[in-house]
C-alpha cells in the first residue's frame, strides 16, 4: 500500500524537475545559436553587421543639413562633396561604438584620396561639440540631423553608419556598425583603392 501511494508521488517530483529543466534548455538553445553566429562571424570571417543596402549602385540621396553650430565646420551639402571621394558617416555623440570608431575616422582624414562628412544624428548640440572637442574631428563638413529625417532617407539602420559615396555620387559600400581593424583593412580600404584607381 506504502509502495502505492509512493509511485503517484514520485511521479510528480519527477515531473516538476523536468518541467524546471524547460528553461534552462531553452537558454541553451538560444545559447548556442547565439555562440554559432559569433563563431561565424570571428572564425569564417563573416560579418554580421554587413546588412546589404538596396542604395549601392544608386545615387546618393540629396544632403542639405544645417551646420553643427560651433563646430567651425561647414555645413552638409550636395556640394561639401560634389566629384570627390568621399565617406559619409552617421554618428552621434551618445553612440558608444562611435567612440570606439573615431580614432580610425581621425587616420582615415589623413587620406587625401578621401573627403569625410558626418551626419549628426538625433544629438544635441552642446553633446555633439563635446565629443568633437574631446576626440577630435576628422569631418570636413558636418550636418545636424534632428530628427533622423537624412537618415531614413539613406536607409540607416542604426549608429555608427558609414557610405562610400563615389565622386559621381553613387553609393560604392555601406558599413553598418563601427569600423575596426578588420573591416577597415578587408572592406573599405579595399574600396577606396578601387574606387580611387577608377577615378
Amino acid at each position: 500500500m506504502t509502495s502505492e501511494t509512493e509511485s503517484p508521488a514520485r511521479r510528480r517530483g519527477i515531473g516538476r524537475y523536468v518541467l524546471a529543466l524547460v528553461p534552462l534548455l531553452v537558454f541553451a538553445g538560444f545559447a548556442a545559436i547565439a555562440g554559432k553566429m559569433l563563431y561565424d562571424q570571428d572564425v569564417n570571417g563573416l560579418d554580421i553587421s554587413a546588412i546589404p543596402s538596396a542604395l549601392i549602385g544608386e545615387k546618393a540621396p540629396s544632403l542639405a543639413l544645417p551646420p553643427l553650430d560651433g563646430s567651425n565646420t561647414p555645413a552638409l551639402t550636395d556640394a561639401a562633396f560634389a566629384g570627390k571621394l568621399t565617406l559619409v558617416n552617421v554618428f552621434a555623440s551618445w553612440c558608444v561604438p562611435c567612440r570606439q570608431e573615431h580614432p580610425i575616422l581621425k587616420d582615415l582624414a589623413k587620406d587625401e584620396r578621401l573627403t569625410i562628412v558626418g551626419i549628426n544624428y538625433k544629438d544635441r548640440n552642446d553633446n555633439a561639440l563635446r565629443f568633437l572637442g574631446e576626440l577630435g574631428n576628422p569631418y570636413d563638413a558636418i550636418g545636424v540631423d534632428p530628427n533622423g529625417k537624412a537618415a531614413i532617407d539613406w536607409g540607416v539602420y542604426g549608429i555608427p553608419e558609414s557610405y562610400l559615396v563615389g565622386p559621381d555620387g553613387t553609393i560604392l559600400y555601406k558599413k553598418v556598425g563601427p569600423f575596426d581593424e578588420r573591416s577597415l583593412t578587408q572592406d573599405l580600404l579595399p574600396a577606396i583603392e578601387k574606387a580611387a584607381a577608377g577615378a
